[in-house]
């Protein structure tokens, strides 16, 4: 019997056909994006120190991840010319002298050790932990033999009650809490064994805070003078405060550190504390979008340590990209360049190495764009600009900031990587990790404020205790004399 296929039943095959054509498009796409969600979580849980943003510590016990720059094929341990810290005798403050043991008791002993010659010294350089108690009197002289009138001395400036605490006790709770990164309860505790000098919590807390209110004239001149440097440095990282995040803004250079709170982390919070906008040099920092808000008059520079981060996490999750490897080599050998011209005493590459590397740079982007396929849009998907995912993202930027990635080439006073601003940071993570987080704001900024102001003395070739000690002792701003 001949089968009658009229013209309805092909109506509805081709409808038929068509819905199922467009699920299949759909369930693709969908397969699509999810195989792309996959690819993002697996890169996500392969990310570290080396090839991301992620600090140092949440490397965890994993094993170290190779370092950015390769093997430099030296030994390990201290470098020929490296000057060490190893003891060296001094002049003793007591001797003690080794006799054979079978002279102790012998009657000539004391004619023995006339003639006895010292063959060799050797020294055991120890802690003596003592606490000197200092008590001021203060004498009234009464019917003056020649002008008749009583009067009472004076106690020296600073000696204000009947019992305080002196300034070199002072300045060691504030570096131990600061600095040392030591809670107030371990600095109580600490003191109280040591010393035997009992000092509250709310004793400890109001020394920091003395200390601190005492650094506002060396704060403002640190300030002062990272506006009028040619390059600075700067970052942010988060802190927690009253259980809340916080930001910490960093502007420094090889000099000076001024390190800042703030409930924000975008350009208001650089306005605010204000050092920055009026910045006019060249600013070495991540590539974080606010920076490129400043208002005008500043040379942008990209840390390159960032970029090969970034580079090494497309590697390990792009096999088949051969652009990443290239880049990287392409960085590590102007780094490498520019650092053979330097120990000659240049402040720039030469115009020949200046445009092989530009023509490098420019050859490594079409390579990229061309391995670096745009991401189609799933059905249904607003219109607009299309997502470009985080490789596309970095590839532009490459292109686009070309001259502040290159700028340490062209002027070497400009460094290759933003490491000192993570260094100057580095101890405000390890405070909140090792102490918890600070309980106001207030708080967090006078540990700040003592820590730029140590960190500044240290640049300028003082040790930290000491300028401590100097500003509890009212002369913060000796060490920019």
């Amino acid at each position: 019997m001949p089968f009658n296929i009229t013209q309805e039943f092909v109506q509805q095959l081709l409808e038929q056909i068509a819905q199922l054509t467009k699920q299949v498009s759909e369930l693709t796409a969908e397969i699509s994006e999810l195989q792309q969600a996959i690819k993002e979580l697996e890169e996500k849980k392969n990310r570290n120190s080396k090839n991301s943003s992620k600090p140092p510590s949440s490397d965890g016990y994993a094993k170290k991840p190779a370092s950015l720059h390769g093997r430099s094929g030296r030994k390990q341990g201290g470098q020929e010319g490296h000057e060490g810290a190893n003891l060296a005798q001094r002049r003793p403050d007591r001797i003690v002298g080794c006799m054979p043991s079978k002279c102790a008791k012998c009657p000539r002993r004391d004619e023995c050790m006339a003639k006895a010659k010292v063959t060799e010294s050797r020294q055991v350089i120890d802690a003596v932990v003592t606490t000197e108690v200092v008590q001021y009197d203060r004498y009234r002289v009464t019917d003056c033999p020649l002008h008749g009138w009583s009067r009472d001395g004076r106690f020296p400036e600073g000696v204000n009650g009947p019992v305080q605490y002196g300034a070199s006790l002072q300045a060691l709770v504030v570096a131990l809490n600061t600095v040392g990164a030591v809670s107030i309860a371990r600095t109580h505790e600490i003191l109280a064994n040591v010393f035997d000098v009992p000092l509250s919590a709310a004793t400890i807390k109001s020394m920091v805070s003395r200390c601190a209110g005492r650094l506002c004239d060396a704060i403002s001149e640190i300030g002062r003078r990272l506006m009028d440097s040619s390059v600075d440095n700067a970052d942010e990282t988060g802190i927690r405060v009253d259980g809340k995040l916080k930001w910490a803004h960093v502007l420094c250079n090889g000099r000076y550190t001024l390190i800042r709170v703030h409930a924000k982390r975008g350009w208001e919070a650089m306005e605010d504390i204000g050092c920055l906008p009026r910045f006019h040099g060249t600013l070495v920092h991540d590539c974080w979008a606010p920076y490129w808000k400043h208002p005008g008059g500043i040379t942008h520079a990209i840390c390159c340590a960032h970029l090969l981060r970034e580079l090494t996490g497309i590697e390990e999750g792009h096999p088949d990209y051969t652009w990443p490897t290239k880049f990287k080599s392409l960085l590590l050998e102007m780094k490498k360049a520019r650092d053979r011209r330097a120990e000659s005493g240049d402040m720039e590459l030469s115009r020949y190495y200046q445009r092989k590397f530009s023509r490098m740079y420019d050859g490594a982007i079409e390579t990229a764009y061309e391995e670096t396929p745009v991401p189609e849009p799933g059905p249904g998907k607003k219109k607009g600009r299309k997502k470009r995912g985080k490789v596309l993202a970095l590839v532009d930027r490459l292109k686009e900031h070309k001259a502040a990635v290159c700028l340490f080439i062209k002027d070497f006073a400009v460094p290759f990587d933003n490491n000192q601003a993570e260094r100057d940071l580095r101890m405000t993570k390890a405070k909140t990790k090792i102490s918890g987080c600070f309980r106001t704001l207030d708080g967090a900024q006078e540990y700040l404020d003592i820590m730029s102001y140590a960190s500044t003395a240290r640049k300028l070739g003082y040790n930290a205790y000491m300028a401590i000690q100097n500003a509890v002792s009212g002369d913060p701003m000796f060490i920019f004399s």
